[in-house]
């Protein structure tokens, strides 16, 4: 292999345009030219199997619907707005609409239960909810003890404090103006997954798309290419989900496979053949159960897969390259930074147990506790600097912890923000991950 990663690290520039709004970028903007609104965007597959398919005009017209839904339900510029929905069309249509008002999209598992639940809504304030099924009850709860959440719109549910998905968008036109926002205006609210107490959130900006591009394109080996088809069971409210595969895949208007609960290995095979998947984004332990579950012949299509992992056993790699007949690419970040060291196979080696290089237009180190660089094979913390090599302020890095100026301070030293991941780096420029430090 030609090992490209000096030229292209070296000679990547950002570009962050001051005016940016990612529902504009991922959605509208398709929807507005005839021939590409009239591309898939959504391959929608449920746990029975059942199967549909949205166009990217279809996915405007009902974002703009629910846009001028909120709009009429008084939410304003900078109001969060929680959203629990699994894998559906809905929840993009959900991102996308509270984006376009400029409001703050604020995604929640739905298994984090009431309590979890309420204590995140009261730390953002939340005005309002939009579940489905999966969350509905939690959330219903969850107002008993946070009553400011006053609007809550159910999807696929009915009750007396909810405000039905069907019945909101039926009265709203499928035109909206989008408002204008800049590259550095709030966009996410990610609050962390466990019990931590108090919840902390982490803000990002709409810029924080572009930021994570390079890290996509390239573990995607430089998607997107003619006849792409992208496919992640990662849930849509982790950054990973977001940021690993939805948002950098409608940006690039391609089609998106969409699979509602948990698919076992053996669906996930199937899921991959039916549609011809070209690209994907997989957890580990996915990953586990497609290689358990393999039996019999599947005839794939995979170019490119990636995989947040410290380390890859041999013999999933085995599996990858023979049955998949894919080299995977590790990738890592955090949700304050995402995608910010990886591989790319066609364009610079792995080695192993080592999760890669940075990403272009990122500058990463391993620091000490007085954040000095850590010599090659010392274990330190994984840091990503404010900064890139040519200078200019990298958009993948988070705006600060929602309300929490103290907290966001202690996560940078100088110029350099800790992921809080502990690791190594090798005189050739190769990170190792330390799992459990």
């Amino acid at each position: 292999m030609n090992d490209q990663y000096a030229e292209l690290y070296s000679s990547y520039q950002w570009f962050v345009p001051s005016q940016f709004n990612i529902a504009q970028a991922c959605v509208h903007r398709w929807a507005h030219n005839t021939h590409e609104g009239r591309k898939i965007a959504l391959y929608v597959e449920d746990d029975l199997g059942q199967r549909e398919a949205w166009s990217y005009t279809r996915l405007a017209e009902t974002t703009n619907q629910l846009a001028n839904g909120l709009i009429k339900m008084g939410i304003n510029p900078g109001d969060r707005v929680a959203v629990l929905m699994g894998q559906r069309p809905e929840i993009v249509a959900a991102y996308m609409a509270v984006l376009s008002v400029n409001a703050v999209v604020m995604p929640l598992p739905a298994a984090l239960g009431a309590g979890q639940l309420a204590a995140r809504l009261r730390d953002a304030q939340a005005r309002a909810a939009i579940v489905d099924t999966s969350a509905g009850p939690d959330v219903l709860q969850a107002q008993l003890a946070y009553p400011d959440l006053s609007q809550i719109i159910g999807l696929g549910f009915q009750h007396e404090n909810i405000i039905p998905w069907r019945t909101l968008l039926a009265r709203q036109p499928t035109e909206f103006k989008a408002l204008v926002t800049t590259s550095s205006s709030p966009a996410f609210l990610l609050y962390n997954s466990g019990s931590h107490h108090p919840p902390c959130g982490a803000l990002l900006a709409h810029g924080a798309l572009i930021g994570n591009l390079p890290g996509f394109v390239s573990s995607q080996n430089w998607f997107p290419q003619t006849s792409d088809v992208f496919w992640s069971p990662a849930p849509w409210t982790s950054h990973q989900g977001l940021f690993n595969a939805l948002l950098p895949c409608l940006y690039f208007g391609r089609p998106l496979v969409a699979t509602l609960g948990q698919p076992s290995g053996g669906r996930a095979l199937d899921i991959l053949q039916h549609y011809q998947v070209t690209n994907a984004f997989l957890p580990l332990e996915m990953l586990v159960r497609m290689q358990q579950a393999a039996a019999g012949h599947h005839d794939l299509a995979l170019k490119a897969l990636a995989l947040d992992t410290h380390a890859l056993e041999p013999s999933l790699l085995r599996y990858c390259q023979s049955s998949l007949q894919v080299t995977p690419n590790l990738v890592f970040g955090v949700p304050e930074a995402n995608n910010i060291v990886g591989n790319s196979a066609q364009k610079w080696p792995a080695i192993p147990d080592s999760i890669g290089r940075p990403y272009p237009g990122h500058l990463v180190s391993v620091l000490d506790p007085q954040g000095r660089p850590c010599p090659a094979g010392v274990v330190g913390q994984i840091a990503i600097n404010r900064y890139d090599i040519q200078g200019y302020a990298d958009p993948a890095l988070f705006l600060g912890y929602w309300n929490n100026p103290g907290a966001t301070q202690a996560r940078y030293l100088g110029d350099w923000c800790l992921t809080g991941v502990s690791g190594s780096i090798d005189k050739e420029g190769y990170f190792r991950r330390i799992p459990g430090r």
